[in-house]
């Protein structure tokens, strides 16, 4: 493969730290790392839904960012005011400052770099957040910025095929040799092979795929270690 397209939210960093650390300083610091596992999972899911929404203008950003952690405590119990839930939502942007790669994926990062591989960022979210993490990250260190693609930007959003068509596009790549690296099957997996892309799926929490979907990835991995073993055995040599 020539060109590899990467996620960011816990694709490239372990996003639940963010979430563990916020629900025990706000919440309860007496819950089990389980118990708040699970809240963290059902967060994902929630905001997969409510970005949908806020997408079609059916809710504002903010609603969607704080509906999501509203909706994910409700589920195990917890109920919290709307205040509280925006309380949630800016502390976790403040734990997010703190977030760092997977070792394994900057050693793969670099790896990619050091072969001349095409490399870019394609990522769903507000357009200023997203950066945040990504300069915290310091992506930059291998992926140029012309090659860093937020929907918020453009206000098209996976899985929709235009926006991977719109990155195929800027890079000039050929979808035949383009791999695209996500940790949503819904969001990156389906619209990546839509798009005729190949698709790695980072399944870190083992996830299920939709069984009725007719996509399915190309590879399946459960770590970062993975990852990396399969990226620079298959794709890079």
């Amino acid at each position: 493969m020539e060109t590899i397209i990467f996620d960011v939210d816990d694709t490239l960093y372990d996003q639940a730290l963010s979430f563990h650390e916020t629900f025990k300083q706000l919440i309860d610091d007496s819950y089990s790392y389980q118990a708040i596992d699970a809240v963290y999972r059902a967060s994902r899911h929630y905001s997969e839904q409510l970005f949908d929404q806020s997408e079609r203008g059916e809710i504002t950003v903010l609603e969607w960012q704080a509906g999501r952690f509203k909706l994910a405590l409700l589920d195990s119990g917890v109920e919290i005011d709307d205040e509280t839930a925006l309380q949630f939502h800016q502390l976790y942007k403040e734990h997010q400052a703190a977030i760092t790669l997977f070792p394994e994926v900057e050693a793969l990062l670099e790896t990619l770099h050091q072969e001349n591989k095409q490399l870019a960022i394609l990522t769903n979210g507000e357009e200023a957040h997203q950066q945040m993490k990504i300069d915290r990250l310091a992506l930059n260190r291998w992926i140029p910025e012309a090659n860093i693609f937020i929907s918020g930007t453009y206000g098209i959003a996976k899985p929709k095929e235009e926006i991977f068509k719109l990155v195929e596009d800027k890079l000039g790549a050929d979808p035949n040799q383009t791999v695209y690296v996500g940790d949503s099957f819904e969001k990156d997996i389906v619209g990546a092979k839509r798009a005729g892309w190949h698709a790695v799926w980072m399944n870190h929490r083992n996830r299920q795929a939709d069984p009725n979907s007719p996509y399915q990835a190309d590879q399946e991995v459960h770590s970062a270690k993975a990852l990396f073993d399969y990226l620079k055995n298959e794709h890079v040599n």
